[in-house]
């Protein structure tokens, strides 16, 4: 088979512990990008934290944001696909995560917003690129639509909301966690699969020649749609059950063997 396209994830994945693209895996990305692959980032990250990145790797690239609930095409940002929350589900995401005294970020055209002005909130700051704006109405901001609404707790907190959440959410909300401390939800028609058909749409290319890289439970659905799904070494055993296969760990330029050998078939 020959691919078209790599899909990769950001955090566990084409970064190192260091949050470094490293030199072997940029060189290997640019070799993909000269043979004609569309290579694009897939992130649970708005469109500025990835657009660092594409920066970071020095190549103006397609790419995946709000784990799915937004596409574009580049720097130009030419938006491909968008999906919005719906009233309701943004209503009960955060009258349930004030209930539990969580921090609460919510992405809204763009632009970051949170519950409170915390240590969380300063630290989801940094890692987004963006200054966040508090709100206290969430009805406010889903007149200018939301892409997604993400939790920050400790991890354990975390765990116990995933399982709590299970009988109570409507089952129009899509939710999952990107790290150990993030629970990030979205619309039921937002994932990183959706997005990757919507991007194969664009491009002319069928899932069966793209490639998807991911570590966490947020690439679960990417992993499985793509015609190869890969799993890396760091990632749980429940999403390397999921892949075809399974690469190197992020310490070890896990995406570079996957274009050496799928790609540039040097492996």
């Amino acid at each position: 088979m020959k691919y078209k396209l790599l899909a990769v994830d950001v955090d566990g994945t084409l970064l190192n512990n260091k949050r470094e693209i490293t030199p072997k895996t940029k060189e290997k990305i640019h070799e993909a990008i000269g043979k004609g692959i569309v290579f694009t980032i897939s992130s649970g990250r708005p469109v500025q934290g990835v657009q660092l990145i594409t920066r970071q790797l020095g190549a103006d690239v397609p790419v995946i944001t709000y784990n799915g609930a937004m596409v574009i095409t580049g720097e130009s940002r030419k938006i491909i696909y968008s999906c919005t929350m719906k009233k309701e589900d943004a209503i009960q995401v955060d009258r349930l995560g004030k209930e539990r005294d969580t921090t609460i970020a919510v992405w809204s055209d763009n632009q970051l917003y949170v519950n409170r002005m915390d240590v969380r909130a300063a630290k989801y700051s940094e890692l987004s690129g963006t200054e966040p704006k508090l709100y206290d109405d969430i009805e406010e901001l889903i007149i200018k639509g939301i892409n997604k609404i993400l939790w920050y707790d400790e991890v354990e907190r975390i765990n116990i909301f995933q399982k709590e959440l299970r009988d109570m959410l409507n089952p129009t909300i899509n939710y999952h966690t990107s790290q150990p401390f993030f629970l990030e939800f979205v619309d039921v028609n937002a994932s990183k699969a959706i997005a990757l058909g919507k991007m194969g749409e664009f491009y002319g290319i069928s899932r069966e020649e793209m490639i998807a890289v991911g570590d966490g439970f947020n690439d679960l659905s990417m992993i499985e749609y793509a015609g190869l799904g890969v799993a890396m070494e760091n990632a749980p055993p429940e999403i390397k059950k999921a892949a075809d296969f399974v690469t190197l760990s992020n310490e070890n330029d896990g995406v570079a063997y996957v274009i050496e050998k799928f790609i540039l078939g040097n492996v």
